[in-house]
């Protein structure tokens, strides 16, 4: 069995990178954490991989913007590598301030999309930690499967997807097979999708994006912080059928790309 290959990038102020990489090891991956400026320097380390995946924190401080300077260095120093990776079947995964590294290069929805997409301060003009339930809305991305429902926690202060000609935009994005993931109503229903199931007032809940390929997937919740049932929000999340510890939600997320990049291989 090929075992994935997986890059996770580190810089200044980004925090989530080591439990990205615990993450990935226990998916059943190959990780390991490589800094901005080694990849920069050495671009090929990307030749042997299957995923590069930007974590969570604030890089750069997130100076100008959530994620700007990150998607300078990485248009004007790797975009060139970067194109290559993904056209010969390598996957990007952004998650929360990767998500807004992705979208700050265009990398999601793509620069061929019908509408263009940016991030705005929460709706609440506050930063938000809380959880959210999602729907995946595709199978594109290897980390999805249509339809599969997840629970992941949020944190971040700009979050809210915002996109040219407003919901219009948004509905465009989404008929293109773009809009990967929403947020929906944490109990489950179907209902209208408020505040705080949308935790930052996205544009028709749009909760993440992906390219053309589906091999760049970007969102805002943290799957990687929620790999043990013992880390739910209530406290371990039991099956009511047999008392055992379910799989995380977190875990189920990484572990299907895990299992498709090998199918792939």
């Amino acid at each position: 069995m090929a075992i994935p290959n997986v890059l996770v990038l580190r810089a200044p102020g980004i925090n989530c990178d080591e439990e990205t990489v615990f993450t990935w090891q226990l998916a059943g991956a190959r990780a390991k954490a490589v800094h901005i400026n080694e990849l920069i320097e050495s671009p090929a380390l990307l030749d042997d991989q299957q995923v590069l995946t930007i974590p969570g924190g604030f890089s750069f401080g997130d100076d100008i913007a959530s994620g700007k300077v990150l998607a300078n260095r990485i248009i004007q120093r790797l975009g060139d590598h970067l194109t290559r990776f993904v056209e010969r079947g390598g996957c990007v995964l952004g998650i929360c301030n990767g998500f807004q590294v992705l979208v700050r290069t265009g990398l999601v929805p793509g620069t061929d999309a019908p509408a263009r997409a940016t991030l705005g301060w929460n709706e609440s003009g506050r930063y938000e930690a809380r959880w959210v339930r999602l729907r995946a809305l595709t199978d594109r991305s290897p980390f999805l499967e249509a339809g599969a429902e997840y629970e992941f926690p949020v944190e971040h202060a700009e979050g809210r997807l915002l996109f040219e000609d407003g919901a219009a935009g948004a509905e465009r994005l989404k008929a293109a097979g773009r809009v990967a993931l929403e947020y929906i109503a944490r109990d489950g229903g179907d209902g209208p999708v408020s505040f705080p199931d949308n935790p930052n007032g996205s544009t028709k809940n749009a909760a993440g994006l992906i390219d053309a390929s589906g091999r760049v997937l970007g969102l805002m919740p943290h799957p990687e912080r929620y790999i043990d049932s013992t880390q739910y929000r209530t406290g371990p999340l039991r099956n009511t059928k047999n008392g055992d510890l379910p799989l995380a939600d977190g875990l189920r997320f990484f572990q299907t790309a895990v299992r498709r990049l090998v199918a792939e291989a």
